[in-house]
């Protein structure tokens, strides 16, 4: 079976960049096709020895920074269709964007793990609802009124590519269900992981550092974080945000002497901040969210927006608890009567075992084989 990875970018280092490496692990042997590859990336799989293709997008100027910008123009939906695939068996496509958008000849097996149909045109309102747009109301109307044909286009062209698709995973219950509602296409779930290793430093800070709040997150205007920096400057609580992205100086513009901006973190620094935090804030209403798993496998609550795929992950009054609103004043009633010592670190490990990288590769595994053998006969 001679397979091909393919991927929508490979910039951040996400949860989505998480399965991508993952399941590049699985099969050693695949290629990885991406519309763009940042440095770091391109370093980081030759290393592994893994064959990286990028398509004609590598090229453009400022082509990681301008990544978003480009694919408004259809951009990646042409880089996608550019790559030829007819030497593969199987190709399998890992898409919350447009991956899944390659064209493959009949006799070779197309599976996609969607992360989620994309956000930015199938939900755009809520996507684009705290684009700042350099805080100017006229460019954020004028930026909503000519995106308007372009993601129209897309939609229909994504629904289209849908249909090419031969088996469709879904990463959560959330993502499934859009899956049927906006493609009309089923899926099978397999829920990504979530491992993260035990730091070395984390019991000997545990008793000298200030108690905070954690919120690990890309910056960026939906992820609604703004939300725990008002709640935490509020109540007066310590908050360490660790993440970068597009939202980061309006965020730092409206936050206090509570919050404190780390940027970018080695994961041995992530694993010591949740080990030493007294919960961890998930604002956001996300398709699965690999990082309050991640809280819960090393022993730590999660207070989250109920939404999305925290809904899978979260136990209330076991794991963590929920507040019902994505505001400020919602999450601050819960953090008022918030008790860390009252959540079982053994439980929230346990339960956080659900979400393995063991796990996820038998099922991925196990799938992929199936459906490829059944399509040979």
């Amino acid at each position: 079976m001679k397979l091909a990875i393919v991927c929508d970018d490979l910039i951040q280092f996400g949860g989505a960049e998480k399965v991508v490496k993952l399941v590049s692990e699985i099969f050693p042997d695949a290629p990885v096709y991406t519309s763009v590859a940042s440095k770091r990336w391109l370093e980081k799989y030759k290393k592994s020895g893994v064959d990286v293709y990028t398509s004609f997008l590598q090229k453009f100027p400022f082509a990681v920074k301008l990544n978003r910008v480009y694919s408004v123009f259809l951009l990646h939906i042409l880089a996608f269709e550019s790559f030829d695939f007819s030497e593969f068996d199987v190709v399998i496509s890992l898409s919350s964007r447009y991956s899944h958008f390659i064209v493959t000849k009949p006799s070779t097996l197309h599976i996609c793990y969607c992360h989620s149909p994309g956000r930015m045109f199938w939900e755009s309102a809520d996507y684009f609802e705290n684009e700042s747009f350099g805080g100017s109301y006229i460019l954020k109307n004028l930026a909503a009124f000519f995106l308007q044909l372009p993601l129209s286009l897309i939609r229909i062209m994504d629904y289209c590519a849908a249909q090419r698709v031969d088996h469709f995973i879904s990463n959560s219950v959330v993502t499934k269900n859009r899956i049927n509602k906006y493609y009309g296409r089923e899926s099978v779930l397999i829920n990504p992981f979530a491992d993260i290793k035990k730091s070395d430093a984390a019991l000997a800070e545990q008793s000298t550092s200030t108690p905070y709040y954690l919120v690990i997150t890309r910056l960026v205007a939906w992820k609604h974080v703004d939300i725990a920096i008002q709640a935490c400057e509020e109540l007066g609580l310590k908050l360490i945000i660790v993440g970068e992205g597009s939202d980061t100086e309006r965020l730092k513009n409206i936050s206090g002497k509570n919050t404190t901006f780390l940027g970018h973190v080695s994961e041995h620094e992530k694993s010591r901040l949740i080990e030493n935090c007294l919960a961890l804030i998930n604002t956001q209403s996300e398709d699965f969210g690999i990082v309050p798993v991640e809280a819960m496998s090393l022993g730590k609550p999660v207070i989250a927006y109920r939404s999305g795929g925290a809904l899978e992950t979260v136990i209330a009054g076991e794991t963590g608890e929920f507040f019902d609103k994505q505001t400020s004043s919602s999450l601050m009633q819960v953090l008022k009567n918030f008790e860390p010592e009252k959540y079982n670190s053994l439980k929230c490990q346990r339960h956080a075992s659900k979400f393995s990288s063991k796990v996820f590769t038998e099922k991925f595994v196990t799938f992929v084989n199936s459906v490829y053998l059944k399509d040979l006969t």
